[in-house]
């Protein structure tokens, strides 16, 4: 087996469309035999040995290293063995497939038979029946053998010799497991004489007129026919066909037409959608409007099978993003498998299908010997790029081919999109790696920084330099697109609104993909019986990127993290509005192509977590276009209120669509106007060691018990326990260390509490408290005053005042208090239900609500701080041994409250490892900070950081 070439793989027939035939098949999925050798060198001369000694089943599809035969590694960029092009290491495990089959009499009953792969990691080398067919590389493309003279009536052998590594391996480090095997479907097709080998199917639609066309290319020996009922076409398919008036494709409204072609002996279907994308004076365009993508990275995972396809699953997930107001899907980094396109279709996605390339492993070494620019590898590049159009060419959610990721700049790249252009002029090139995009149709970046995204909104606006180079006119002329521009790792990503507000702002820019949609962990089953989520280097990996592929919207096991609900409402094509005075509503409708008459827009009155009035109002908006509406005098009549009044309107479906049932929410805005409570009277006596329902340590003055529950604390916090954005530099701070280190190096997660003073009035006990963090000079002074008022509750009045020099921006600042009891949720009057951050915030609402305990806090595969509940006014904390209630008398906190405390967070690397210890860990933040993107990207923008500064707050405390 020859695993180190410069060359593509040898022996199959030429790249083709996946279609939808009426020709006989026989699909291989199921149990084979296998067995695994450590590497080339140990593996058995004749890999199709009929001794049974050393072979098990398997299943195909599958990943070897996922059914027990050695184990999954992870690595982002980095490779996990030597750059030595084109050369694999020895260590290098070789997987031998073995399949005894009888072909089905139809397909024997064919002359010419055709044995397709879908997807082989990495590289791969196939016999029948003794005869080598040929070799596979490109582990994400399709390859197809001719087996015409080798399949026999009766018993036949395939043998398949799969190595983990290759000379391929070097084209696709892709930021992802590596996961070896046959690991999508394996078919024998026949292909009956004078059938239809390929199509290649141009629905246009010229948007000026209405009118579509079919540039229609059929591969055969005899003569095809097209037909489209629908459209009453019957017409010799070659050539431009004229259809007439047709419906237009979009996301927005994904219109198909079911079409067959056929010939005498062969029948083909097709869906096509009439659509055309073109680029006009820097601006994106499909069917002569202005496109916005709203997208995602998508890679395939599944926790248990990896890269195994399964349509339910698929198919859930994409209407998992329609529902999240996602429209587009970037296909990272690799085609998916087929029947993904085919979905996008149905459902409504836009898709940058990328070719399955790159070469990122080559920057560890400031990209010497790229294979992007060594012309050795040209034809491999080529081949790579002609499989991956042809097999997805009919399809109308594709409307980019990419060349690839991160795999620098080169004149390969640059053949794979000239040939693209030949071949398919019909759609755009993409490829973010060449920022001077020569040979693209759109500029296309990742994690450009929000100043430096205004200044490309912008630059077009304003004449180029007068000595700008032609790659320079070139670029000024295309489309703006972030390929990503968020990533969505543990809590977060921050800033995305912010990101949002500049596309929307500037025309040029097309829109962006957050990386990515799913936490793609490894789930296994504990000696226990648990089920627990592992990611790099928790199966021994040498070399490995740990948790950064835990990076998703959802978990592995596509549960919406918070941050995909906040990047719903930021990117929602509906946003509502309420004017100041509640007299009316702006309805601002970001559809490229829909009115609203598909939505139904209701206001609702909530005072003090009661509905009072609600009404549905008439919103008419042609696309990208606003309105005001106005809101009937009940929205907005006096009414006594003590915490809130909530004026909320939301745009829900009218009626049921393939993703969602009628009612769905597709976007709402709140006008939220609170009470400042009056100050309660002081009517309690205070006594040394209780103030009400609070009791102090005699000696050190800690409090032991609030409205009747043991408890620990109150203690001043600065510092939270990091997340997965807090361990990374931003690339707006490249030359300062994260902030996770800054904050332990400047002693913030050991802050040490030293009681100043104790005083004692008739009406209030006062702690003059200094906060301070080991080694430095620092402090916050803090006074709490504890003022008891009416029976069983106490006024909290607490004040900040910090000292020195601080050179470190805090995480937040706040009171941190543990009840000796477990937590069984808090019911709260503030923004929920989900977590949020003061920079990923977008789709929380101001409401009533009541969470349980398992909703307290987001299962991150690491743990990080999460839980927080913004501008809360009001909060009952339920536990076993009772409930303790807040209520602010002045400015709103943020509340997390949480099984576990910081520290233990901060030192567990799985969530499986957290244990509860009985205690329910509470804070009341006065500030927070956000969490921005620095895992890729930049920071914390300055908005969102908390330089060292005074605050006070006063709370009403009680019991529940």
């Amino acid at each position: 087996m020859e695993i180190a070439s410069f060359s593509p793989g040898r022996g199959s027939t030429g790249p083709r469309a996946w279609l939808r035939t009426d020709a006989p098949a026989q699909v291989f999925d199921g149990r084979w035999r296998f067995r695994v050798w450590p590497g080339l060198r140990h593996a058995a001369s004749d890999p199709t040995d009929a001794d049974d000694d050393g072979w098990s089943d398997i299943e195909v599809p599958g990943h070897w290293n996922l059914q027990g035969h050695g184990r999954p590694s992870y690595t982002n960029v980095r490779m996990p063995f030597p750059l030595d092009p084109p050369h694999p290491p020895d260590e290098n495990p070789i997987g031998d497939y073995r399949l005894d089959f009888v072909p089905d009499a139809a397909v024997l009953a064919h002359r010419r038979r055709l044995l397709r792969f879908d997807g082989i990691e990495s590289a791969a080398e196939v016999c029948l029946n003794g005869v080598l067919l040929g070799t596979t590389r490109g582990s994400r493309l399709t390859h197809e053998f001719d087996v015409s003279d080798a399949l026999r009536d009766g018993e036949n052998r395939l043998a398949v010799r799969v190595a983990q590594f290759s000379d391929a391996s070097y084209l696709e480090d892709q930021d992802m497991w590596w996961l070896p095997g046959i690991f999508r479907s394996v078919t024998l097709l026949a292909r009956p004489d004078g059938g239809i080998d390929d199509i290649f199917c141009v629905a246009d639609y010229d948007a000026a007129t209405g009118q579509g066309h079919l540039d229609i290319r059929v591969t055969s020996t005899r003569r095809a026919q097209v037909l489209i009922p629908a459209l009453r076409v019957d017409a010799v398919a070659a050539g431009r066909v004229a259809v007439g008036k047709v419906t237009p494709w979009s996301a927005e409204e994904p219109f198909l037409y079911d079409a067959e072609v056929r010939t005498t002996c062969e029948s083909v279907r097709l869906r096509l959608g009439f659509r055309r994308v073109e680029v006009c004076d820097t601006v994106l365009h499909l069917n002569g409007r202005p496109l916005m993508l709203r997208g995602v990275n998508r890679h395939e995972h599944r926790p248990e099978h990896g890269r195994v396809f399964d349509r339910t699953v698929a198919r859930d997930e994409l209407v998992l993003m329609k529902r999240h107001n996602i429209n587009a899907v970037r296909t990272s980094h690799y085609p998916p498998h087929p029947e993904v396109i085919e979905l996008a279709d149905e459902l409504g996605l836009y898709l940058i299908d990328e070719c399955d390339l790159e070469t990122h492993g080559f920057a560890s070494v400031a990209w010497r010997n790229n294979p992007s620019d060594d012309p050795r590898w040209r034809e491999a590049f080529l081949d790579r790029i002609r499989r991956t159009v042809h097999r997805d060419k009919n399809h109308a959610s594709v409307l980019f081919w990419s060349l690839g990721n991160e795999a620098g700049t080169g004149l390969n790249l640059e053949a794979m999109a000239r040939w693209v252009k030949e071949f398919d002029p019909s759609r755009l090139v993409h490829y973010e790696g060449d920022r001077s995009s020569r040979y693209v149709d759109v500029y296309s970046r990742m994690y450009a920084s929000h100043d430096e995204v205004r200044q490309i909104g912008e630059e077009t606006l304003r004449p180029a330099p007068h000595d700008a180079t032609a790659a320079e006119l070139h670029r000024r002329t295309l489309p703006f697109i972030q390929c990503e521009f968020a990533h969505a790792m543990g809590n977060g990503p921050g800033g995305v609104a912010e990101y949002w507000d500049l596309f929307e702002r500037y025309s040029r820019i097309a829109g962006g993909f957050v990386w990515e949609w799913i936490e793609h962990g490894i789930a296994v089953t504990g000696d226990d019986g648990r089920r627990r989520i592992l990611y790099g280097g928790d199966f021994g990996e040498q070399v490995h990127d740990g948790n950064f592929v835990i990076d998703g919207l959802v978990s592995v096991d596509r549960e919406p993290r918070p941050g995909l609900l906040h990047y719903a409402a930021v990117i929602a094509p509906v946003q509502l509005a309420v004017g100041p005075r509640r007299d009316e509503v702006e309805v601002v409708n970001r559809y490229d192509f829909l009115d609203l008459s598909h939505l139904v827009v209701r206001w609702r009155r909530t005072v003090d977590g009661k509905d009072v009035a609600s009404s549905v109002i008439d919103v008419k908006a042609h696309p990208r276009t606003s309105t005001t509406v106005a809101l009937p005098e009940t929205a907005r009549e006096p009414h006594r209120f003590d915490v809130a009044d909530v004026l909320t309107v939301e745009a829900a479906l009218s009626a049921d669509t393939e993703w969602a049932v009628a009612g769905h929410i597709v976007s709402s805005g709140q006008d939220v106007r609170t009470a400042v409570p009056a100050r309660p009277v002081a009517t309690g006596a205070a006594t040394a060691d209780t103030a009400g329902p609070a009791r102090f340590d005699a000696i050190t003055g800690d409090l032991i018990e609030l409205a009747g529950l043991p408890v620990d604390g109150l203690k001043v916090g600065i510092w939270r326990a990091p997340v997965d954005n807090d361990r990374f530099r931003g690339s707006d701070e490249w030359d300062r260390p994260s902030y996770a280190d800054r904050w332990h190096e400047a002693g913030y997660d050991r802050m040490q509490l030293r009681l100043i003073a104790r005083e004692v009035t008739d009406q209030a006990v006062i702690l003059r408290l200094r906060a301070a963090p080991p080694i430095f000079d620092e402090a916050i002074d803090t006074v709490l005053r504890w003022t008891p008022v009416e029976e069983g509750t106490v006024v909290l009045d607490a004040s900040f005042e910090p000292r020195g020099t601080w050179s470190v921006e805090w995480a937040r600042l706040g009171l941190d208090l543990t009840i000796d009891a477990v937590p069984l949720g808090v019911d709260i009057a503030g923004r929920g239900p989900m977590p949020s951050m003061p920079d990923n915030d977008a789709a929380a609402r101001f409401g009533w609500w009541r969470l349980d305990a398992h909703e307290l806090i987001v299962d991150h595969v690491r743990p990080q701080e999460n839980g927080a509940r913004l501008e809360v006014r009001q909060a009952t904390i339920r536990t076993s041994a009772g409930a303790v209630r807040l209520s602010t008398l002045d400015r709103p906190f943020a509340l997390t409250t949480a099984p576990w405390g910081r520290q233990a967070i901060a030192s567990a690397r799985h969530h499986f490892e957290l244990e509860s210890d009985g205690r329910t860990h509470i804070s009341i933040d006065l500030l927070q900070a956000g969490v921005g993107t620095a895992t890729c990207g930049p920071g914390v923008l300055p908005r969102y950081r908390i330089p060292a500064q005074a605050a006070s707050i006063s709370l009403l405390i009680g019991r529940g």
